[in-house]
């Protein structure tokens, strides 16, 4: 696949009309069985046909038969890696033989639990390991120029080093 060719009208476009390059991602909850509180259904706005099924986690109370959430961020983080390495590596006429993405992060389910202010109740650190092979690269200098750029480029990645400013709003209101 021609990456360079299938962006150059992308490219073109935010060039020429800078406010198109700015995109909102939107996901929707609410979904799932209101009767089952450790189960839910989210989805991209713009693939109504999707939905990413999650729940609590067994530390504090989960099932352990899907996901949680912080699985749900950890792979965020792993598929954005792999699929910014893909591409910069097609961009570069770089040809992968083999592709390792490893997330893992540390929380404390006390926190979770509200067990006391003293615990955290957020991800406290994450570790995200990225091994790759390419053909006819003997000494490796492609391959980390592949990483370095394959690291700067990565949405989540940056998102998460940098941090972000999030508005959170929870309405409650009483049914009449």
């Amino acid at each position: 696949m021609n990456i360079r060719e299938r962006q150059a009208p992308l490219r073109e476009r935010y060039t020429n009309d800078p406010a198109t390059a700015m995109q909102r991602l939107v996901v929707h909850g609410g979904r799932a069985d209101l009767a089952d509180p450790l189960h839910v259904d989210i989805g991209p706005a713009r693939l109504p046909d999707v939905t990413w099924r999650s729940g609590a986690h067994p530390a504090v109370g989960g099932d352990h038969d899907v996901p949680c959430s912080g699985d749900v961020l950890l792979g965020a983080l792993a598929a954005c890696q792999e699929v910014t390495l893909r591409m910069v590596a097609a961009n570069m006429g770089i040809e992968i033989t083999a592709l390792e993405v490893e997330v893992e992060a540390d929380w404390d389910a006390r926190g979770t639990l509200a067990m006391g202010r003293e615990f955290p109740v957020g991800i406290r650190a994450i570790r995200c390991r990225t091994n790759v092979t390419i053909a006819d690269d003997e000494r490796g200098e492609r391959a980390q120029r592949l990483l370095r750029s394959a690291e700067r480029y990565c949405v989540v990645l940056d998102t998460l080093r940098t941090g972000v400013d999030v508005d959170a709003q929870i309405t409650v209101r009483g049914a009449a």
